[in-house]
């Protein structure tokens, strides 16, 4: 046992803890909790798989605006 706290993160929180990053809006209390509950690997997954959807989804709108 290690003394630190349990983190009782969800995959919902994680997501929109991620998005709001993306975004570059978030509160100073809004980042304290999520550091406090979600787990490090969680976000990472999160911001890896957010970033892949964001450079797939603009790929698309290029390729589908140069089509046109």
């Amino acid at each position: 046992m290690s003394g630190a706290p349990a983190r009782k993160g969800s995959l919902w929180a994680t997501v929109k803890a991620v998005a709001w990053s993306f975004l570059g809006v978030r509160k100073s209390s809004g980042f304290q909790d999520d550091i406090a509950q979600l787990k490090p690997y969680h976000i990472i997954a999160v911001g890896l798989v957010g970033g892949i959807l964001l450079v797939v989804s603009l790929i698309a709108l290029v390729n589908w605006i140069v089509v046109k």
